[in-house]
């Protein structure tokens, strides 16, 4: 019973308390709240609602609250509720329990001295949290519902805007931390986030407090757990990880243009990460991406355009997922790709960043310690190759690839030494018939918007020098030998076999995508040199060369001029038929016949020779297609 009649008691007191309420002043002193706590005027243009019971809360309708001097409201709200609480209501004292935001409209303006329209704010807040302060902080809680915030930076062309905002901000009025947790929409994701600060008046003063953050979508995931401080400039510091199952939607969804289209899909890192202003510095880094692991250091800047620094080191990498869509070739075909570069990637970030891997695997090739250097700027990249183990042997170069218009403009120097020339040259030339070991030197330069394009232009110079190896598609020697001994043999046999040679040197000069073959020397059991053209864009040769056997004392001996036609993976090989007609005894006279109207005697015995008869009658000249008056007076 004494419990039933204070209930009574107290419902009778609530009742007569709103009938004895001054509502006007209720209202005058919510408002006065709210201006003291977050240092913006209350503009209502809508009605309000005030109830003290059951729910004891003031409701605003069409609300604006905006900075003294500022023309347009920082925060717009279709309704905006005061919660009070009950007590203190009860003693005619009003107090904010919490309040709630329905359809708020958040405008953040940043001028040009970094400095925003909400400064005012933060400043008014960092005062009345203060201990001592005259107008202490009274509410402990505000809630968004179906908010929307949109930022603008007109320094940096900024303009972001956050949709569908569920926020609740644990608000300090009795421990010195800060909380927010909820969800809201960014660029068609919506992202389920959380930030907590240790101390929020230090945070607010610019001192080092403790923070944590956590942003969770479906392209990105981001967490931070450290300190924060703002001095002169933001400053965190603390670790940071980042996880995203496709690299490239992350990049596309925050508004970056990934490079290329292969690759860039699992994505991890962990690091120690300081934070000044726009300028990122992680230490201890543990990266992955695309199942390459690497651990360095990184660095990343966005003072009005982006770079990465980064020192990388790894056990092995592979780069085949970003060149797979690369393609010099066309797709079955002997012909160039004619599809156009996309070059757009080169002018959106500067790189700088140096990698060390003790296995590395480009498309095919498989390499062992490596140490590579990419410099991107201003759309000019450079690959610098330090030292790669590669073909058996020792590769160092550089690439360098750079914008004009929808050109790429392509410069390449490379040295290969004592590498296995079987694999170097199928796999940078598609060129399969040549083994051994050797040295190439390639210094080569062109420009086009596509592979065909390079071909086209290609200039400048190869060295390929080589021992101990074969040409597989013809035995030179044998051939020879076969063929002094019988010129007229025939040339089944020409494409088969290989011819092994001691000493190879191939000397190449490239100008407007066509290659001039002024030195070959093939020295071995047969010795051969060569001369031509090789079109680039037609991927075709056209070479005339002799070979010749060697003899013991080392001189030459039978020689042989050959021509070389055709395409590069399957050239045609076959010995110049003049020659052959020449070291024939059988034919010599009749080719003499031809060149010599004085030599029928010759040419008359050479076919007595091949048909076995004697001397031709009327009738059997007639038959050859010869008048029977004039068979014994024109020539043959």
């Amino acid at each position: 019973m004494p419990v039933a009649a204070l209930f009574g008691l107290v419902v009778v007191a609530l009742i007569a308390s709103s009938w004895l309420l001054n509502r006007d002043a209720l209202r005058k002193a919510v408002e006065a709240q709210i201006r003291a706590v977050t240092g913006l005027d209350l503009v209502v243009k809508g009605g309000t609602d005030i109830s003290v019971f059951p729910g004891s809360y003031v409701s605003f309708h069409d609300v604006g609250l905006r900075g003294g001097a500022a023309a347009d409201p920082a925060l717009t709200v279709d309704v905006l509720t005061a919660n009070l609480r009950l007590l203190p209501l009860l003693l005619q004292r009003f107090e904010i329990a919490d309040l709630m935001m329905l359809r708020p409209h958040i405008r953040v303006v940043r001028d040009i001295n970094g400095e925003s329209n909400w400064t005012p704010f933060v400043g008014t807040i960092t005062r009345t949290m203060k201990p001592g302060a005259e107008n202490q902080v009274s509410f402990s809680e505000i809630r968004i519902q179906d908010g929307e915030l949109t930022y603008e930076d007109p320094v940096r062309q900024i303009n972001e805007s956050l949709g569908d905002i569920d926020l609740s901000l644990a608000w300090p009025s009795i421990s010195r931390s800060f909380a927010a947790t909820g969800q809201f929409d960014w660029r068609g994701e919506r992202v389920d986030g959380s930030i907590s600060i240790g101390d929020f008046l230090a945070a607010l003063s610019g001192d080092r407090s403790g923070f944590k953050a956590r942003l969770a979508s479906a392209p990105l995931k981001l967490a931070f757990d450290g300190t924060v401080a703002n001095r002169t400039s933001m400053m965190m510091e603390g670790t940071m990880t980042i996880d995203s199952t496709s690299l490239r939607n992350a990049l596309r969804w925050t508004g970056q243009a990934p490079p290329g289209s292969g690759g860039f899909g699992r994505f991890a890192l962990k690091a120690r990460a300081n934070v000044v202003g726009a300028s990122v510095a992680l230490t201890n880094v543990n990266v992955e991406l695309d199942g390459n692991v690497a651990e360095g250091v990184m660095t990343y800047a966005n003072s009005g355009r982006q770079s990465l620094q980064a020192t990388l080191a790894a056990d092995a990498l592979d780069f085949t997922p970003y060149i797979s869509t690369f393609r010099l070739l066309a797709s079955g075909a002997r012909d160039w790709n004619r599809q156009l570069f996309d070059l757009d990637s080169l002018s959106t970030t500067d790189l700088d960043i140096r990698l060390s891997a003790a296995r590395m695997t480009v498309g095919p090739s498989k390499l062992g310690r490596t140490a590579i250097g990419a410099n991107l700027r201003n759309g000019t990249l450079a690959l610098s190759v330090g030292e790669a183990q590669i073909y058996g042997g020792i590769a160092k170069g550089s690439f360098g690839l750079s914008r004009a218009d929808a050109a790429a403009d392509v410069k390449a120097q490379f040295q290969f030494t004592d590498v296995d020339l079987q694999a170097c040259a199928s796999e940078l030339f598609g060129v399969n018939k040549l083994s051994g070991r050797g040295n190439l030197s390639v210094s080569l330069s062109a420009s086009g918007s596509s592979p065909f394009g390079l071909a086209q232009s290609l200039d400048g110079t190869a060295l390929l020098t080589g021992h101990d190896g074969a040409i597989s598609g013809f035995n030179a020697e044998q051939l020879l030998k076969r063929l002094e001994r019988r010129p007229l043999s025939g040339a089944g046999n020409f494409r088969s076999g290989s011819t092994p040679y001691s000493n190879l040197t191939v000397a190449v000069k490239f100008a407007d995508g066509t290659a001039s073959i002024d030195d070959v020397h093939i020295d071995g059991p047969a010795r051969v040199t060569l001369t031509g053209t090789a079109s680039m864009p037609s991927r075709e040769f056209d070479m005339k060369g002799v070979a010749s056997l060697t003899t013991a004392s080392g001189t030459p001996g039978f020689e042989l001029p050959f021509v070389v036609q055709g395409p590069w993976d399957d050239p045609l090989i076959f010995p110049d038929p003049d020659s052959l007609i020449r070291r024939s005894p059988a034919t010599a006279p009749l080719l003499d016949a031809v060149k010599d109207k004085k030599t029928r005697d010759a040419v008359r015995s050479v076919i007595e020779r091949f048909t076995g008869g004697g001397n031709k009658g009327p009738d059997k000249a007639a038959d050859d297609g010869a008048p029977s008056g004039a068979a014994g007076t024109k020539p043959n």
